[in-house]
This record gives structure tokens, C-alpha cells and sequence, in this order.
């Protein structure tokens, strides 16, 4: 993650429901809350979120900054505390248990809700100070960056940058879990808990090497792909996958694919005469374009993608979405048709 300043967390926090009429079952369900939950710290909530995460008790009391022993001992207590197993230990590896899974998952929605507590104060003294921690896919970061920061210097110079780069899957993770605030993705992606902003259009083109064969060519029809040796990025990132759907040719057996793991490596391959690929529209801009390159655009109907910004509904910062939706809608990016 590109650190261009500190981290500030975010999460809620729900206290337990009571009883609705007063009486013996109300009071009994406060002292219960207070007898068991006073021992129960957020401490001890991070610690059993962390061994679920790493299976393995050494490397979560490394990454939760104490003692093994320390850590061990508190886990240890919560499970007296609760009267079950949160965990099975083997000798080699840590098991969650049936109950645990349950216990770890509302473990980690306490926490969020809980950090939530420190957002809604930063938000309420300004929602354009605290940092934003935006996640972005690799097909669009190196194009949209430079011209979205450059834009958000003036929308909301007070507002630090935390930038990470991802592919879908691992960005989905991060939002979800409150590790990001904000992911720039392609459509279709979210679902109720999701927020969406559709951003831009953008179309994808044909690269060859200058001395391809299709090199003079003014379009081509995307079944033309399968005919090639074709280049693309490895099968995990969305950018590959869209390429796939509109071209399904190209996923016949007998195809001959190999795959990159970035753009700029498939790029310079094409130059090479390895083969030929297909790019973004952004990513043809004059910056990154090569005397040994040739683009091509698709016949229609044109293959293209929608990007978009996404975000968790509980997120408060709205004028900091706003912001970035402006500077977005600034950026002057080659190749990509803005949305209203």
C-alpha cells in the first residue's frame, strides 16, 4: 500500500439489546452484560479476529504487537469467560471452531463498529482532513492516478491519500473488512451493503507491433482475436476477464494465450513481437505510447468497460466520495467517456 500519510480507522459499534419492560429479566440481562462483557475488551476481540486470520498464534501476537504468551493467556480467558473453544489446537496448525467462526465473525463487525466511534468524530470536525483510503485495479491506477491526485490537490488539499492497488477480489476484501474506504472497480460489481458511482466509459483497442500484419489495419473484428497469439494479464484481474466476454473466441480450445502480470510487461512483449494484446483506451494516451506500437480500434459494436466508485453504505464521509467524484470528473484522462 502506497503510505502518503497516516492510517485513521473506521468502524461502528452496537451495544447489545436489553429487555423492553423493566423487571427481574431486564436487570438480570444488565448484570450478565456487565459480569461477562466487562472482561470482554476490544483487545481480546482484535486478538481471536487475528488468529483466525493467520491460523497460527506466533505470527498473530506479531501482528497484534504483544507477547505470544500474552496473547495466549487472553484467549485462553475469553474462552473461560464464554465456556467453549473459539479455537482447536493442533500442533501445527490453529482450527477454528464451528462456534468459533460465528464468534470471530461478530468479533470483527464489533471492531468496525467500534473504530466507527473515532471516524464520526473526525468527520464531524471536517469529513475533507482525515485520510482517504482509496483502493483502485491495476488496469486503472497507472492511467487515472496521476490525473485524479494532480485534480484532488485542489478539490481537497487538507485530505491525505492512501492508495492501494489490487486486483477486485482482494479490493472487495479490504472494503468490506473497513481496510478501505473507497475502491475504484468496473461494473457489474457490490450488492445491498455496496454504494455505486458509475464514473467514466471507456473502450478497449487492439495493439500490435508496427510490423504485424494488421499493422495498416483501421478496425478490427473482435473474432479476429483468436487468430493470434494473444497476450493478456493473468486471469485474476477483471480487465482479463472482460476481454474474454467480449471476445469469447479467443477462449476455444486451441487458442494461444499467454499471460502478463501488468499491463506495461504485456506492452513491451507486443513491442517485442511476442504478439498482440488488448488495452483500455487510457492506456494508449501519449504517454505511453511507443514508435514500435500500433493501435487499432474494434469494429462495432466496440468492446468496452464502466468504472466506477464504490463504497460501503455505513461510510459517512459523503463529502469526501463528492470530492473524489469531482476530481475524477476533472482529470483530463485520454480515452475514457465521463458519465454524468
Amino acid at each position: 500500500m502506497a503510505r502518503i500519510s497516516p492510517l485513521i480507522c473506521r468502524t461502528r459499534f452496537q451495544l447489545p439489546s436489553l429487555p423492553s419492560q423493566a423487571g427481574e429479566g431486564a436487570n438480570d440481562s444488565l448484570r450478565d452484560f456487565h459480569v461477562k462483557g466487562n472482561v470482554m475488551t476490544l483487545n481480546e476481540l482484535r486478538f481471536i479476529v487475528a488468529v483466525a486470520q493467520e491460523r497460527n498464534f506466533r505470527r498473530a501476537a506479531e501482528k497484534s504487537f504483544i507477547s505470544q504468551p500474552a496473547l495466549s493467556l487472553a484467549i485462553q480467558k475469553l474462552e473461560d469467560e464464554l465456556g467453549l473453544k473459539i479455537f482447536e489446537r493442533g500442533r501445527k496448525e490453529i482450527a477454528v471452531t464451528p462456534v468459533g467462526n460465528a464468534i470471530v465473525e461478530q468479533a470483527q463487525r464489533v471492531l468496525e463498529e467500534a473504530e466507527r466511534i473515532r471516524e464520526i468524530a473526525v468527520a464531524g470536525r471536517n469529513q475533507l482532513a482525515a485520510p482517504l483510503r482509496v483502493g483502485i485495479i491495476y488496469s486503472v491506477g497507472p492511467y487515472l492516478l496521476p490525473e485524479m491526485i494532480s485534480e484532488l490537490k485542489t478539490v481537497a488539499p487538507n485530505m491525505p491519500l492512501e492508495v492501494e492497488e489490487n486486483i477486485t477480489a482482494n479490493l472487495d476484501t479490504l472494503l468490506r473488512n473497513g481496510k478501505l474506504d473507497v475502491i475504484i472497480i468496473a461494473l457489474p460489481y457490490g450488492d445491498a451493503g455496496i454504494m455505486t458511482h458509475p464514473l467514466y466509459d471507456e473502450s478497449f483497442e487492439v495493439v500490435v507491433n508496427n510490423e504485424h500484419r494488421w499493422a495498416d489495419r483501421r478496425s478490427i473484428n473482435a473474432p479476429e482475436l483468436a487468430e493470434e497469439k494473444i497476450l493478456l494479464l493473468d486471469s485474476g484481474h477483471c480487465f482479463s476477464n472482460q476481454v474474454a466476454e467480449a471476445c469469447p473466441e479467443i477462449n476455444r480450445k486451441g487458442a494461444e494465450i499467454q499471460q502478463g502480470t501488468s499491463l506495461e510487461t504485456i506492452r513491451n512483449m507486443v513491442a517485442s513481437g511476442l504478439g498482440i494484446t488488448v488495452l483500455p483506451a487510457s492506456a494508449n494516451n501519449a504517454r505511453y505510447r511507443s514508435r514500435l506500437l500500433k493501435v487499432i480500434p474494434f469494429a462495432k459494436p466496440v468492446p468496452s468497460r464502466r468504472i466506477a466508485l464504490a463504497w460501503r453504505k455505513s461510510f459517512a464521509r459523503t463529502q469526501a466520495i463528492e470530492a473524489l467524484i469531482q476530481a475524477v470528473t476533472r482529470a483530463k484522462v485520454t480515452g475514457i467517456k465521463l458519465l454524468p
